[in-house]
Formats: C-alpha cells, sequence, structure tokens
C-alpha cells in the first residue's frame, strides 16, 4: 500500500471514529440539551457557546448533530448489516442451487439491480408508510441484490477451489466443507464490500428523512435537520450545512475506507 493511500486510510478512520463515539455516547461531545428550546436565542450563528448556531426554535445545532450520528449511522449499520446477511443465505443458495432455481432467483435479482437503490427504498417505503423502522426496511431491501450476487460468485467460484475439493477427497461432508471452507471466504467478500455499503444507506437513509419519509421534529437526525434548515438556508446557513457536512464526511470516509480495503483484498487475490 502506497504511503498516500496509509494516510489517507487513517484520516478516514479517524473521521470514522469520530463519529462512532458521537453514535454511541453522544454526551461526551454534546454541549446542550439536543431538544432544549429557547425562543430567544433562535438562528443564533456559531460562536463560542453554540459552536455550529441554533436552529428556529433555538435548539444547539452542534449537540443536535452529535446525537443525530446515533440514529443516521445506526440506520446505516443496520441496513448493512441485515442487507449482508440475507444476501449472504440467499445468493449461497443461488449458488448451490440447481440451474432453473438459481436463474429464476437471478433474474429476479436482476430486475431489483436494474432500478437504482435509492428508488427501491422510495417505493418500499411508499409502500410500507413513512417512520424510522420502515426506512431501515426499505434501505435493508434495496440494498441485498448486490450481496446476493456477489455471494452466489463467490458461491460458485469456491465450492469448485481446490481446498473444498481436497476436503470432499478426504472424505469431509459437503455440508460441513460448504460451512468451514466456503462461507468464510463469502463472507469475508461481502464484508469488504459491506464497508462501501454503509455509506450509501447512510445517504440513502438521509435521503429519505430528507423528504419527510423518517423521523419527526423534533428528532435529532441528520436528514431532517437537513430538510428542516433548507427553507432559511440565505438567513442562516449553519441550520443546514453542518448536518450535510456530517453526511458527507461519513460517507466518503465510509467510501474511501471500503475501497482500500478492496483493494486490498483483490491484490492479495491476484
Amino acid at each position: 500500500m502506497r504511503r498516500a493511500q496509509v494516510v489517507l486510510l487513517w484520516c478516514a478512520a479517524a473521521v470514522l471514529l469520530v463519529f462512532a463515539v458521537a453514535a454511541v455516547f453522544p454526551g461526551l461531545l454534546a454541549t446542550h440539551d439536543p431538544l432544549q428550546t429557547d425562543v430567544r436565542a433562535a438562528l443564533l450563528p456559531p460562536s463560542a457557546d453554540h459552536l455550529f448556531g441554533t436552529d428556529q426554535s433555538g435548539r444547539d445545532v452542534y449537540s443536535r448533530v452529535v446525537h443525530g450520528a446515533g440514529r443516521s449511522i445506526g440506520i446505516g449499520l443496520l441496513a448493512t448489516g441485515v442487507a449482508l446477511v440475507a444476501g449472504l443465505v440467499v445468493g449461497a443458495l443461488a449458488g448451490l442451487a440447481p440451474r432453473g432455481v438459481d436463474a429464476a432467483i437471478m433474474r429476479v435479482n436482476d430486475v431489483l439491480m436494474a432500478f437504482p437503490e435509492f428508488l427501491v427504498a422510495l417505493v418500499v417505503v411508499a409502500v410500507l408508510g413513512p417512520g424510522p423502522v420502515n426506512i431501515a426496511i426499505a434501505v435493508t431491501l434495496a440494498a441485498v441484490p448486490v450481496y446476493i450476487r456477489l455471494a452466489r460468485v463467490q458461491t460458485r467460484t469456491l465450492r469448485r477451489a481446490e481446498h473444498v475439493e481436497a476436503a470432499h477427497i478426504l472424505g469431509v461432508r459437503p455440508a460441513q466443507a460448504f460451512v468451514r471452507h466456503v462461507v468464510p471466504g463469502v463472507i469475508g467478500s461481502l464484508s469488504v464490500i459491506a464497508t462501501i455499503g454503509i455509506g450509501s444507506s447512510i445517504l440513502a437513509a438521509a435521503g429519505l428523512s430528507f423528504l419527510g419519509l423518517g423521523p419527526s421534529e423534533p428528532t435529532p437526525e441528520w436528514g431532517l435537520m437537513l430538510s428542516g434548515g433548507r427553507n432559511v438556508l440565505g438567513q442562516a446557513w449553519w441550520i443546514a450545512v453542518f448536518p450535510g457536512l456530517a453526511i458527507t464526511l461519513t460517507v466518503i470516509s465510509a467510501t474511501i475506507v471500503g475501497r482500500i480495503l478492496r483493494a486490498r483484498a483483490e491484490g492479495r487475490r491476484s
């Protein structure tokens, strides 16, 4: 790995670590109650008392960004984790199934992959209705097709690998050989892609919240905060800019880490 990549990786990891602390222990970083309103302090610009200024209700934007990390990042992690597991199960079954079953599963999967993830998530929310739980379900369903395809390809490749064939020759049962030698390899490949997928899931969840399909006021959530500040952007730019920066930094950092890890994994295989 080049030195520039190492520096970039550490910077991205440091950003993700800060947001992880904010998500798990928001009280360590927040300076105010994110729900406390003060009309007299409404629309104050960034200052020593309010690092990111205040919103229309006088709430501290910095504290709301900090507390919003748990919801925004949590939805991304949850959706990616569930999508990874579902993709592993369905993709592995497709890779082991007879040709007809495999073809049927992959045709449905190809149809879903033909549409952008955000559009699929938007359709799912339109069917299920708004709300943070439904957003998590929608983002999960939108992300699953990618993991299904990768799991299916890896399963078909690894099941014919030399070490798996050797295990069969030594008398290891097919199911046991699959669990021991195929599944870990598939999980490893999916985990690298999932690192990039976390950023996409966070962005999709924030986009749905921005459209008013997620949590409702006064919940501190990045997409919702971004939506709340768009109408006063010219008067109080900080209300929308700082949640937008939080989303951008998180997505870019997760993508950088995922791409570097994928490049290293591909380098080892080659």
